[in-house]
C-alpha cells in the first residue's frame, strides 16, 4: 500500500507521540529511572527495551514467513565493527553522564525538563561538530563497512531459530533482572 507524502509524515507525526506518550507513561523520562539501570536497582528500562526488540523481531519473523514481508527489502546500516564500537561506547557514557538517550530526551523535553534540554543541546551539538570538524572520520567510516551482515548471514542459523533464541534469552534476562533488582533494592545513589 503506497502513502502519500503527507499522509506518511501524519503517521510518522503520530506514532512520534504515541512513542513520546508511552515513554514519559513509563517514567522512562526521568534520568532518575533511566539511570537507575547502572545502579542494577530498577532495570525496567532494559525489560521494556528488550521486550520491543523481541516483539519487532517476533513480528517481522511471522509476516516473512506469512508471505507478508519481504526481509531483503529492509534497509540495514552497513555494519562497521570499529564505528559501532565506538559509537556504542560513546552513546553509553552520554547515557551515563546525562541521564538520556536522544528519544527520551525528547519526552523529558515535552513535559519541560531542563536538564533534557541541555542534553538535547549538547547532543545536537556534539552532531554539528562531528559534520563539522571530522570529514575525514566519515572517510574512515565508510571505508570500514563490511556491508549489511545479519545473524542469519554470519550464522547459517535461519530467522526463526534466532528469533526462539532470543525470546529464551528474554526470559532467561527477566529471572536474571529480577534477581539483581532484589539483590540491590534497597542501594539508591546520594543527590
Amino acid at each position: 500500500m503506497e502513502f502519500s507524502p503527507v499522509a506518511e509524515l501524519a503517521i510518522a507525526l503520530l506514532l512520534g507521540l504515541g512513542f513520546g506518550a508511552a515513554l514519559e507513561r513509563a517514567g522512562f523520562g526521568s534520568a532518575r529511572k533511566l539511570t537507575a539501570v547502572f545502579y542494577l536497582y530498577d532495570m525496567a528500562v532494559v525489560k521494556v527495551m528488550f521486550s520491543a526488540v523481541v516483539t519487532a523481531l517476533t513480528g517481522l519473523t511471522l509476516l516473512a514467513a506469512a508471505g507478508a514481508l519481504d526481509l531483503s527489502q529492509l534497509y540495514l546500516e552497513p555494519t562497521n565493527y570499529a564505528a559501532q564500537l565506538i559509537g556504542g561506547l560513546l552513546f553509553g557514557a552520554g547515557f551515563v553522564v546525562g541521564g538520556y538517550c536522544p528519544g527520551t530526551a525528547v519526552a523529558a523535553i515535552a513535559t519541560g525538563r531542563k536538564d533534557a534540554l541541555a542534553f538535547a543541546a549538547g547532543m545536537l551539538a556534539g552532531v554539528w561538530a562531528y559534520a563539522q570538524f571530522t570529514p575525514g572520520l566519515d572517510a574512515w567510516v565508510k571505508a570500514g563497512a563490511t556491508g549489511e551482515l545479519t545473524l542469519p548471514d554470519v550464522s547459517g542459523i535461519a530467522m526463526g531459530w534466532w528469533t526462539l533464541a532470543f525470546m529464551a534469552l528474554l526470559a532467561f534476562g527477566a529471572w536474571g533482572m529480577a534477581r539483581l533488582e532484589a539483590r540491590f533494592r534497597g542501594w539508591r545513589p546520594r543527590d
